[in-house]
Formats: structure tokens, C-alpha cells, sequence
């Protein structure tokens, strides 16, 4: 079998446009639609989501009434660990780059902070967000660095014949298929063409701080622009196959089930959970002086307006604050609602992008024919009570 390089077209495709949201100006922690005003009240939301069904799995969510910053602190970030989270030394940790490769790799994380360092703004949501009644704040926004994937695949040299690059986590559990009970690692695949994207990063420090335990410990996968599963946290093998990868995590379970009309029946169709879809979120209500405001976010897309409707009248334009100019970060929105009526109220917000695709209500067939929580990017009602 030959030995092929990844191609340079695969590594400089999209270039021009990830890169312009790898070269980052400085952060601000503070992004203008959040400006701290003396006297600023924060209305709770009234429709709390309930108890948290898996607060093993999912210890820690992003609380909307503390949305202020366009960067979540690390302590406020959301977690998720299905095989728990696991302590890793990293003085015998190693990342092994291994399966059809010309010059199979083992690196220490020495050597890959040695490496050409990027530092990327993205906003990571698991695909569950809104999805289950108990998750709505599966989400949060940091300033990931790490030494770019590309660089990494090409030295290792991928073998003709190679179209996947298997992502393997430090975490592993038992899963049982059918009659059979088996040890496996959390592990998901990108093609070779995306895993070869400028924008993919193996990230060791989050918001300025090494990567924290929780979050990945020492290495993880960051993949801008995709939903949080495939960002695989605590990174032991990167693999190359000849054949499809089909782990629980890429083929049994994150598998979006809509239905379509084929010949006038309603036919299944299984996909994996892919990249993010545009969406948005009212975050919160805040009063000052007798005057109101609402405050949302809008991702996973180029944000090009945002709009708000109230207790179900016409949609009226939000200010989206651009501060952030990574394509891969939420852009924060806001709202002036000067004297709101006393009682229960329901905003709604929805994002639409540059073409015109607009996130999806919720009668949307796009909504009602999936049959799965994962991928849920329809129109998000909050309820607020004035007093």
C-alpha cells in the first residue's frame, strides 16, 4: 500500500475563514452586552427546569440568570462525563498516533505544548442541550489553546486507504451489546478531511489555565463548529482506519432519528450527531431603575439577526453584540422591554443567518419528525414573572 500525505487542499480548505477566527484580538470577559450597572437586578426565569436526571453524568450545568460574560468561567462550565472523569498523571500520560499511518507517534505533553501554539474563542453545547427537560444549560463559551491536529496527521503520514481518524478517551466503561459484556473507551470519529481542518485543535489550557481534571485533563479534543460529543476529553490514542468507526457514542447512542416521507410512508433515517446548528436562547431579565432588558446568545452559524417575540407578538430586532469576532464563539443579544405589564411572560427568541435559514419553531417539521433529543435547535420559551 502506498503512502500518501493528507492533501494540501484538505489542510487549507476553509482556511481563509477559520483562520480569521484563530487569530484572536484579546478577549474581553466582559462582552458589551453585558455592561454591570449600578443597581442591576436579575429577574429569576420562572419555569425552572426540574431535578437533573443524571447528575453523575452531568454534575454541572451553566445557570442563564448568571449569564454576564461572553466567556464562561471554568467553575461555571458545564460538565459531562459518561465514564466518569477520570485523574491522570501526566508525567506517564502519552498521545499515541497509531493504525494506518506511515510513522506511528507517541507524544508527551511536553512535547505537544512545544509544538506551534492557537488559541481559538468557541462555544461548546452538547447535543442534549433543550433536548431533555432537565438540560438547558449544557453549554458554555471559553478561550481554548492547544497545537493545531493538521500538523500532527501529516508528520504521521496517513496511508492511502485511511478515511477515518478515531478520537479514544482516557475514560473507559462497560457496555453491553446484546449477550455480550465488554470494556470500552469513550471514542468518536471525524473523516479525514475534517479531522485535517486548520480549526482542530489538541487543547491543553482553557481561559488562560491548564485544562482543568474535569474538562479533559491533560489533552482533549477541541472541533470547532460541532456539537460537544465529538470534542473527546482526555485524550490516550488518535487512530486511523481503513473502515468506519461505529462506537456507542458514533452509532448506537448521539444518533439523531427523524422521520421522512418516502413514497407516501414515514421512514426512519439514523444520522450521528455532526456539527452544531444555528440556534439562540433567551439568557436573562434584568431591571434597573423600573426599565427592563432580555439578554440571549446566538450560535452554531453565521448570526446575522436575532429577534425576540414576547407572549407571542410580532418579532421585534435584538442588538447583537459582534465584540467576538470568532466564527466559531455566540454572539451575546439583547433587548430593551422599558415597562413590561405585571404577571407571567413568555419570550421567545429565534437567529437567522446570512442565507436565511432561520432556527425552527416548534411545529416545525424539522422539530416534530425527530424522534430523538439530541440536535434540538428549535425555538427556545422562556417564562418570566414581573412583580
Amino acid at each position: 500500500m502506498n503512502n500518501v500525505r493528507i492533501p494540501r487542499r484538505d489542510m487549507m480548505a476553509y482556511g481563509g475563514a477559520a483562520l480569521t477566527g484563530l487569530a484572536l484580538s484579546q478577549v474581553s470577559f466582559l462582552a458589551k452586552a453585558f455592561p454591570v450597572r449600578p443597581g442591576e437586578e436579575v429577574i429569576p426565569w420562572a419555569d425552572q427546569p426540574p431535578a437533573h436526571a443524571l447528575p453523575n453524568v452531568v454534575p454541572r450545568q451553566l445557570r442563564w440568570e448568571e449569564f454576564d460574560s461572553l466567556i464562561t468561567p471554568n467553575d461555571r462550565f458545564f460538565l459531562v462525563g459518561h465514564y466518569g472523569f477520570p485523574a491522570i498523571d501526566p508525567q506517564g500520560w502519552t498521545l499515541n498516533v497509531t493504525g494506518q499511518v506511515r510513522q506511528p507517534l507517541a507524544l508527551t505533553l511536553d512535547q505537544i505544548k512545544a509544538r506551534p501554539r492557537r488559541e481559538v474563542v468557541y462555544t461548546l453545547e452538547c447535543s442534549g442541550n433543550h433536548g431533555f427537560p432537565f438540560m438547558v444549560g449544557a453549554i458554555g463559551t471559553a478561550k481554548w489553546a492547544g497545537t493545531p491536529l493538521a500538523p500532527i496527521l501529516e508528520e504521521a503520514g496517513i496511508r492511502e486507504g485511511g478515511i477515518e481518524v478515531v478520537f479514544h478517551g482516557a475514560d473507559t466503561g462497560e457496555e453491553q451489546i446484546r449477550d455480550v459484556k465488554v470494556q470500552a473507551p469513550f471514542a468518536r470519529s471525524l473523516s479525514v478531511a475534517d479531522a485535517a481542518r486548520p480549526e482542530m485543535l489538541l487543547c491543553y489550557e482553557m481561559n488562560g489555565q491548564p485544562l482543568p481534571r474535569e474538562s479533559g485533563f491533560p489533552v482533549r479534543l477541541i472541533a470547532p463548529g460541532w456539537y460537544g460529543v465529538a470534542n473527546v476529553k482526555w485524550l490516550s490514542r488518535i487512530e486511523v482506519r481503513e473502515t468506519r468507526f461505529m462506537g456507542r457514542f458514533m452509532g448506537r447512542d448521539y444518533v439523531t432519528v427523524r422521520e421522512e416521507e418516502v413514497g407516501g410512508k414515514k421512514l426512519a433515517v439514523e444520522t450521528s450527531v455532526g456539527r452544531t446548528l444555528l440556534k439562540s436562547a433567551p439568557g436573562r431579565v434584568t431591571r434597573q431603575n423600573g426599565l427592563y432588558r432580555i439578554i440571549g446568545a446566538a450560535w452554531g452559524g453565521d448570526v446575522a439577526k436575532v429577534e425576540v417575540q414576547i407572549d407571542g407578538g410580532p418579532w421585534q430586532a435584538a442588538t447583537i453584540d459582534r465584540s467576538e469576532t470568532s466564527e466559531f464563539a455566540w454572539k451575546p443579544w439583547s433587548l430593551d422591554w422599558p415597562t413590561p405589564s405585571l404577571g407571567e411572560h413568555a419570550i421567545t427568541s429565534r437567529v437567522a443567518d446570512a442565507a436565511g435559514k432561520v432556527q425552527p419553531a416548534m411545529d416545525d417539521p424539522l422539530i416534530t419528525n425527530k424522534r430523538t433529543y439530541w440536535e434540538s435547535n428549535g425555538q427556545v420559551t422562556r417564562r418570566v414573572r414581573i412583580a
